[in-house]
């Protein structure tokens, strides 16, 4: 039996393997430690933060979910000791160069909220994003929410908002 169950296994690793190196050639676009920031009761906005990859050079062009009735990518920046956040309209995503959405740069505002996100929650995101060549990429994102005790967006300068 032992003879008979080997080459068997060994058939159905490099099978999957296929299929995982399937998997890798069709993404375009990768999305990891995507998280949102957990809210407190009435609490009208909070961010969203992952890391991007894309496999060609892209931008990201919008990301939308259904707990914020609008959804931005902000850009945070530091002048004279102030920290202040802007609206930007797309992120470049280098061909192979993970680009960091955090608390202190870019990062997705998702803002008159419909509700509390409690820490445990799984926040629907969606991603587009477009390549070099014009193909837009949809991605789907399941964002875990957790306590965040490093900033509030609540006490940022937003006067420069559009």
């Amino acid at each position: 039996m032992t003879s008979f169950c080997a080459p068997r296994i060994k058939q159905l690793v490099l099978g999957m393997a296929l299929i995982g190196m399937a998997w890798q050639v069709s993404a375009q676009t990768r999305v990891s430690d995507a998280w949102v920031r957990a809210t407190v009761a009435g609490q009208p906005s909070s961010g969203a933060f992952m890391t991007l990859q894309a496999d060609s050079d892209s931008k990201l062009l919008s990301v939308q979910s259904p707990v914020a009735k609008t959804v931005q990518v902000h850009q945070s920046s530091m002048k004279d000791d102030v920290m202040s956040m802007q609206q930007v309209e797309s992120v470049a995503l280098p061909a192979g160069k993970p680009v960091s959405f955090d608390p202190h740069g870019y990062h997705v505002m998702l803002m008159d909220l419909t509700g509390q996100i409690k820490e445990g929650d799984s926040v629907p995101l969606t991603l587009t994003v477009e390549n070099a060549k014009g193909e837009k990429e949809t991605i789907q994102v399941s964002a875990p929410a957790k306590a965040l005790n490093t900033m509030d967006h609540g006490n940022m300068d937003h006067s420069k908002m559009h």
